[in-house]
Order: structure tokens, then C-alpha cells, then sequence
């Protein structure tokens, strides 16, 4: 029997903002989320006007919630509402902290509600002198820092459409997805840190511009205010804001306006721009706030990530529950191990949020938290990739015991989640607690049929719902959109990952569908091998692919070793024993191999996909969204793969 790891008190429930809306819309029975959840996707337009009204957006709501189309995307939420994304966000008017910042270098920045505000209304009076319109779009590549915050509220003030990278990108993975979109305005920055290491960004800039002919106006600002800016042919961020007039006109736009621009991985293709709309963004972040994540104003939010991963958005969302938000950036393990965790004590912080990969780190080096006071953590959030079972309980025995341990998922397609936790439902190893209120997320077999409990099959999700992508920018007959969602299950949205259902109404993310393996016909989640592969005391990493093999597929492992330790024929033994006992035969690799380093994105997701191209002699076209691109040099031309 799976016993849950931790079980949310009777008092936890009845105080949190979940029980409070379930009083709010007159619902009994309101301790059983999968009761609720079942109520919220019968009731779609009931639940999403009254949850407006709950997390009090400010706009004309408008009389109709939802205008429904044939075509699964083509259904409009609140279609004739307008308002203005960022006047939700600054509505708060406060001295306290809105934003705190901390660089890997010990340097440390705040900024109250009052001054966010003010800075936003300075930088959107800018804009506009620049001639930009509502609908053009601003590119950013920039740092994780407070000012890359402003510049995105002010372009959403004015209509504008914002989209970022961070500054480890290079040149080309920059033009790859900058380009396509025609930015007017670039805003960067001097420099960042990673690693102990202090980075250039601007002797990047000049190549980019070469390649992006539609930017006419470089803003660039100082990661340190204090240093002096020495610019030539750009504009000074921090002069044009300090002498800009304040525009406190919010104007009120469509619901689903254009807000942000945000990309694919494209680690096999150029990447497809993801274009979102303000309403749809606004009121799924803040129903996963408040809801799944039970925050409340005056709270602490932290998320480690980078300008280029779609939590930066989610984490900037969070700033519409009145909570303030905190920043990193740098390296997650320098200059020492602790150093987020001990942000977290230090800044007193609520929700902590990290990718799966970052809390295997810690467990693989067995950190203790004990020496920590994290007694103000409540929730920690994870996602990026399937959190492991060992994982799971490694949070609990090392980290924190009574906290709320949230593995999510979802992705950059809807700037948010499918399936997440919640404060109703217990945690058990391994599972996602539940699917996110109000969006009707099912597992089909392939056949399209609903799965049964502990049956693995397709992610879909079978009605519209606020947080779909307005459009892919460039897509204009809707053709790429079409065939990213809707090609496997006729009028289904089919999200691409491979999951299983559990009798405990959680989920279990088993791979993505399109890396799954398929020895002799039998379908096998990446995830699966990879849980069993990293709980092996001499393993520190795996990365799993198929290889066409003799009119078949052979599972083929690769993985890094602790200490770099040789993997010899007995250490093979165990591996392959392990996973034949805990999974099948079917999942035992044919072939094991040791190498230098496994090939991830540079938000931290290991490139299944082009690690398979390349073993099964495929052209590998775009490393740019690599963050270590050398590393894929090893896998080709393997001789052990030529047997």
C-alpha cells in the first residue's frame, strides 16, 4: 500500500483559500478536490466568472464567459472583457517590498510597490515616445533582474508584446527566435554572472543586430545601477527612465491580447513562437496561486529560473496575489550548495520553486538541511521534468518534513499547468496530486479511449480552456498550431506527454510521448528507467533513447558516473538488474555506455530527441537552445552502437 509522505491537517484545509472558494461558489462536499475539480469542468463558465470575482481582476468582465466555437481553439474566453494586465499586477500601492533581487555575487537589490509602480508608468511613457504601438512586439535579453521585470510591465501596460531570452543563449539561438518575430525596441543589460564567472553580454548584442534589421533602439541597463554605463549607440535604461514623465493611463485590451511571446525548446527544428494572451495568462496564474498553491497577499514567492524559461512569467504572475517575488540569478549551487536554500531562510520565503533536476543534485550529493531554518516554506514546487520517488521522499527526510511537496507539470505551451498539487489531497511518492481546476484533463489510450487507474497513455485535455495559446506568431493559416495539438486526437488538445493515471486520483509523468521507446512494440517512458538508473549509489545521471536497430528498437542507456568512476562489466550487472526487477525486461537496456555529459536545455531538460537523431545518423540542425552543445560530439559515430 502507498502510504502518503504527507497528509494536509483538517485545519490547513478548512483555512485554505481552496476551502474558501468552495464556500465562495456555495459548493458542498468541498474537502474532496476530485469532487471539486469534477463540478469545475462541468460548470466552465460558472467557475470562471465567479473566480474573476474572487481574485477581484480589475476590468469590464463583459456579459458572456465563454463564445464557443467547433474548432477546440478557436473557443474564446470572456470575449468581450477588456483590461489591462499590469494594472492587475501594480494595483497594490504599498512602501513594503514588491520585488527582491540577489545576484550569485552577493549583490542584493529591493524595490517597493510604490517605486515598481512608478518605474513602470516612467519606462511606458518612454515606449511610447518611440513611437511604439499596441501589438508591436520588444525583445529582451536580458538577466533574471528587477529592471527586466519593469520593462516587461510597461510594454504590457502599452499593448506591446513582450518576449525574452536570457543571456546564455548565444548569438544564434537569440536570431533564431528574435527574427521571426521583427522586435522594434531591444532591452539588455551590461553583463551577468554565472558560476563565479562575470559575463559580457553586449559584445553579443552588436552580432544580433546585425542579424535582426527590424531593431531600431537598443536600451541597455546597468546590472549594478551604481556602475557608470559606457555606451556607444545604445540608449541608457536607467537615464531615459529617470527623466520620462509618469503615464498613469492604464488602457483596457481584449482579453486575449497578445502579451508575450514565448518559444519550443527547437532542439530539433527552429523553435515555434507561442504567443499568449493577457486575460487567459492572468487568470490561470492566478487561480494556480491562489487555489492550487494557496497564496495570499503579503506572501513570499521564489522561483529559480532565467528570463528564457516560461517560470519567470508564471513567477511574475504571482505578483497579481499582492505577494512580493523574489529573484536569482547565477549559478543554483554557487558559490556554495545552499546558497537558494539559504535565500530562502534568509528572505523568509513562502513558496520555494525549483526545477526536478536541481533537488536530485542535492539528494546526489545527500545535502541536510538541518543547519537551515526553512520554517517559513510552505510549498515547494517542482518541474522541469518528472520528480523521482526517491526524490520525493529525499525532500522530506533532508529538507523540510511538514511542507507541501508539489510536483507540477504542464509547460511552456500554456504558461502553466495541467496537473499540479493542491491542499485537499494527500502527497504520495512519485505522484502529481491532481489535474488544475476548471480544465478537463484526461489519459487516452491510443485508440482515444479513457485509460483505467495505473495504465499508461496520452496527456490530453478534452475542452478548451483560457490559458490555450492565442496563436504561433507567423502562423497565419493556424496550420503549425494545428499540428502541434490536434493532429493525434481529432478536435483534443494532445499535450505530448506520456502519463499514467493512480487509484489515488494522482499522476505519474512517465517521459515525453515523442521520446518514448518502443522496443518490440511494448511503449516505455523515459522516466521509468531514469527513476530506477539515478537511485544507483555510483550513477549520478541517465539519459535514455532508442536506437533503430534490425527492424526494431534497442534501448540504449547512457550515463555519468560519480567521481567519473569506469563502468565496468559488474557495474553494468547492477544497473540492469535493477531495472529488470523494478520495471520489466522489456525496459533493460541492450546497450550501457559511460559519458563525459549528458546534453540538456539550457532550462536544465535533458535533449532526449537529439541525442537520438544523432545515434540513428540523422542531421542535427539547431544546438542553439544547448547549454552544452559540445557535449553532443560524443554520441556520434559510437562504435558500440555499429554493433
Amino acid at each position: 500500500m502507498n502510504i502518503p509522505l504527507w497528509k494536509p491537517t483538517d485545519q490547513k484545509k478548512e483555512e485554505s483559500l481552496l476551502k474558501d472558494f468552495s464556500k465562495f461558489i456555495n459548493l458542498k462536499n468541498s474537502n474532496d478536490f476530485k469532487y471539486l475539480w469534477k463540478w469545475s469542468i462541468e460548470n466552465p463558465e460558472t467557475f470562471w466568472s465567479k473566480f474573476w470575482d474572487y481574485s477581484k481582476i480589475i476590468g469590464d468582465k463583459g456579459k458572456e464567459v465563454i463564445l464557443k466555437d467547433k474548432i477546440f481553439n478557436k473557443t474564446k474566453f470572456f470575449p468581450d472583457s477588456k483590461l489591462n494586465y499590469s494594472e492587475n499586477i501594480l494595483k497594490k500601492k504599498s512602501d513594503l517590498n514588491a520585488i527582491g533581487f540577489l545576484s550569485e555575487s552577493g549583490f542584493e537589490e529591493n524595490i517597493t510597490w510604490n517605486d515598481l509602480y512608478k518605474k513602470v508608468c516612467q519606462l511606458s511613457a518612454y515606449l511610447k515616445t518611440l513611437s511604439l504601438k499596441k501589438g508591436d512586439r520588444v525583445a529582451a535579453y536580458v538577466p533574471n533582474k528587477i529592471e527586466s521585470v519593469i520593462s516587461f510591465l510597461a510594454c504590457a501596460k502599452n499593448g506591446m508584446i513582450w518576449s525574452s531570452c536570457s543571456p546564455d543563449f548565444g548569438v544564434q539561438g537569440v536570431v533564431d527566435r528574435f527574427k521571426q518575430i521583427k522586435p522594434k525596441v531591444l532591452i539588455t543589460s551590461n553583463y551577468y554572472f554565472y558560476n563565479g564567472k562575470k559575463i559580457d553580454i553586449l559584445e553579443k548584442v552588436n552580432k544580433v543586430l546585425e542579424e535582426i534589421p527590424s531593431i531600431n533602439k537598443v536600451l541597455v541597463f546597468s546590472y549594478n545601477k551604481k556602475e557608470k554605463l559606457d555606451l556607444e549607440g545604445f540608449i541608457n535604461f536607467h537615464e531615459v527612465l529617470n527623466q520620462s514623465e509618469l503615464d498613469e493611463t492604464f488602457e483596457r485590451f481584449e482579453f486575449n491580447h497578445p502579451i508575450y511571446i514565448l518559444y519550443s525548446s527547437g532542439t530539433t527544428g527552429k523553435p515555434k513562437c507561442i504567443t499568449h494572451g493577457a486575460g487567459n495568462v492572468l487568470i490561470e496564474h492566478n487561480k494556480e496561486f491562489m487555489l492550487h498553491c494557496d497564496i495570499r497577499e503579503n506572501e513570499k514567492l521564489f522561483y529559480y529560473t532565467t528570463t528564457g524559461w516560461m517560470m519567470w512569467n508564471w513567477l511574475v504572475g504571482g505578483l497579481a496575489t499582492g505577494s512580493t517575488i523574489y529573484l536569482f540569478d547565477g549559478a543554483p549551487v554557487y558559490p556554495k550548495i545552499d546558497i537558494l536554500l539559504e535565500y530562502c531562510q534568509n528572505k523568509k520565503i513562502n513558496l520555494f520553486g525549483v526545477s526536478a533536476k536541481y533537488i536530485d543534485y542535492l539528494k546526489n550529493e545527500n545535502f541536510n538541511a538541518k543547519d537551515l531554518d526553512l520554517s517559513s516554506v510552505k510549498i515547494i514546487t517542482s518541474t522541469g521534468s518528472p520528480l523521482a520517488e526517491e526524490s520525493f521522499e529525499y525532500v522530506y527526510k533532508n529538507l523540510k518534513k511538514e511542507v507541501h511537496l508539489a510536483s507540477i507539470a504542464g509547460g511552456t505551451d500554456l504558461v502553466g499547468c495541467l496537473v499540479l498539487g493542491n491542499l485537499f489531497s494527500n502527497v504520495y511518492k512519485g505522484e502529481i496530486q491532481g489535474q488544475s481546476l476548471a480544465i478537463d484533463v484526461d489519459v487516452f489510450t491510443d485508440n482515444g479511449k479513457s485509460t483505467k487507474d495505473n495504465e499508461k497513455g496520452e496527456l490530453v485535455v478534452k475542452k478548451p480552456f483560457p490559458s490555450m495559446p492565442v496563436k504561433f506568431w507567423g502562423d497565419d493559416d493556424g496550420k503549425k498550431y494545428h499540428k502541434a495539438y490536434f493532429t493525434r486526437f481529432k478536435n483534443i488538445w494532445h499535450h505530448g506527454d506520456f502519463i499514467e493515471r493512480t487509484s489515488n486520483n494522482g499522476f505519474i509523468v512517465r517521459g515525453r510521448s515523442d521520446a518514448t521507446l518502443n522496443p518490440g512494440g511494448v511503449r516505455i517512458g523515459t522516466a521509468e528507467i531514469y527513476q530506477q538508473v539515478e537511485n544507483i549509489n555510483f550513477i549520478n545521471e541517465g539519459l535514455v533513447v532508442g536506437q533503430d536497430y534490425k527492424d526494431d528498437v534497442r534501448v540504449v542507456l547512457f550515463v555519468t558516473t560519480k567521481n567519473n568512476e569506469d563502468l565496468d562489466d559488474e557495474k553494468i550487472k547492477i544497473i540492469k538488474a535493477k531495472i529488470r526487477k523494478n520495471c520489466s525486461p522489456k525496459h533493460v537496456p541492450a546497450i550501457i555506455i559511460k559519458v563525459p555529459e549528458i546534453p540538456r536545455t539550457k532550462s536544465g531538460k535533458i535533449v532526449e530527441l537529439a541525442v537520438r537523431k544523432l545515434i540513428n545518423g540523422e542531421e542535427l540542425n539547431n544546438k542553439e537552445a544547448i547549454a552544452n552543445p559540445e557535449s553532443l560530439d560524443f554520441f556520434k559515430n559510437l562504435t558500440q552502437l555499429k554493433i
